[in-house]
């Protein structure tokens, strides 16, 4: 079972002034903005992680239900549960720039890693919807019934989801390049919700009145570990950088850390009531508790907390990527598990990006453009390359051309 914090730890979720400092000091790292749906109100928060406030209150489609970044952190894209539609919200200006029409009672959603194209489950419709981010289209669509959430692998090649159709529970298994069912797991009992691991090992899955967090092979699709939980765990996952994996419990309102090599539960965060949904930047994990109308921003070395009042019952949370964070600086891409990573990545003219090969097998770019190539990169080796003037640079590894990415570069 879950060991709780002191009772000392347990004191700093007051909102007083110095959780408003340790707020501010663990969320500096990230540099970033959250955006919280919030379901009632059928508005976005847009928060100052920083500063540990609500900046602006976004209008969306009714009923916020899925959320998602784009890879460079420069767009949000919102489903609306009691409409047909998905908001795209420009995080430049934290207004809504385009309304895309999905199909009836669209839920989650799921950002391709080339930030191209973003999955949205229509549940309504029985299908998930595939969209062109440039064009704001639909551009393919593939029948699953019920299709509530969705996850996709860090390689890009597939997308699991969590398909709830009364009597046929199961994760169905989607091909995303053929764009064609390929499989699906079995489930008992309704999935909630399927979360790959940072690394693509393991996918996390949470079942409707099942106390643990299912732990799958994503290599052999077998189940390879059950963690228990407290009641009606809703999302687990381990994130990149982290160095241990979280569970959203809902019914005792806590943030469960767990060892993603043994599976076993280390301790429990108290957060608010109902918690509903998390992000994180690895050092920190916001929850939305959805009975409380607030965040609980908990900082993972300590499992100290702060809070931030939000709209009513916020549900989805995402946090702007560390690409967002390096546009002006530059950035760099890791390259592991046979993918690109970031996919996309958004910088000024001027700047310069270096990729590391961070992978166990060799690599080497080649630019679309046609201009320079690096040398065949060895574990452990680096490529740097300067972006003079603005624009749009698709890239390949060479050595494998289904990995691909992106270097958009503003004027």
């Amino acid at each position: 079972m879950p060991i709780p914090l002191s009772p000392s730890a347990c004191l700093v979720r007051a909102l007083t002034g110095a959780a408003l400092a340790l707020f501010s000091a663990v969320a500096a790292a990230a540099g970033a903005k959250a955006y919280v749906g919030n379901f009632k109100d059928s508005t976005v928060s847009v928060v100052d992680t920083q500063a540990g406030a609500v900046i602006k209150t976004i209008a969306v489609a009714a009923g916020p239900h899925g959320m998602a970044t784009s890879p460079d952190g420069r767009f949000v894209y919102v489903t609306g549960e009691a409409s047909s539609s998905m908001s795209v919200i420009d995080t430049g200006s934290d207004t809504v720039a385009r309304t895309v029409e999905v199909g009836a009672t669209p839920h989650g959603v799921a950002m391709l890693p080339d930030g191209r194209t973003i999955l949205v489950g229509v549940y309504g419709a029985d299908r998930v919807a595939f969209v062109d981010t440039a064009s704001g289209s639909v551009v393919a669509t593939v029948p699953v019934a019920k299709p509530h959430t969705i996850a996709v692998r860090p390689d890009g090649k597939v997308a699991y989801v969590a398909s709830q159709e009364p009597g046929q529970f199961g994760l169905v298994v989607v091909d995303l390049a053929r764009r064609a069912v390929t499989r699906r797991i079995e489930l008992d009992k309704p999935p909630r919700d399927p979360e790959f691991s940072h690394d693509g090992r393991f996918l996390y899955v949470t079942s409707a009145g099942v106390n643990a967090l299912r732990v799958i092979d994503a290599a052999s699709d077998r189940t390879v570990a059950e963690i228990a939980t407290g009641a009606s765990p809703h999302i687990g996952k381990w994130f990149a950088g982290a160095a241990v994996g979280t569970v959203v419990v809902q019914g005792p309102g806590e943030l469960l850390l767990f060892d993603p090599s043994s599976q076993a539960v280390l301790r429990s965060v108290a957060v608010g009531r109902q918690p509903h949904w998390m992000a994180s930047d690895g050092k920190t994990v916001w929850v939305t508790n959805e009975g409380s109308n607030d965040v609980t921003a908990v900082d993972l070395a300590s499992g100290r907390t702060a809070t931030i009042a939000v709209g009513n019952a916020p549900r989805k949370i995402v946090v702007q990527p560390a690409a967002a964070k390096a546009a002006s600086a530059g950035g760099s891409v890791a390259i592991a598990n046979f993918a690109f990573v970031p996919a996309a990545l958004t910088v000024d003219a001027g700047s310069t990006v270096t990729w590391r090969n961070d992978d166990g097998a060799p690599h080497a770019l080649a630019f679309a453009d046609g201009s320079a190539a690096s040398d065949l990169l060895l574990p452990g080796q680096s490529f740097v390359k300067t972006f003079a003037g603005a624009g749009r640079f698709d890239y390949a590894c060479s050595v494998h051309p289904y990995m691909r990415g992106t270097i958009t570069v503003r004027p």
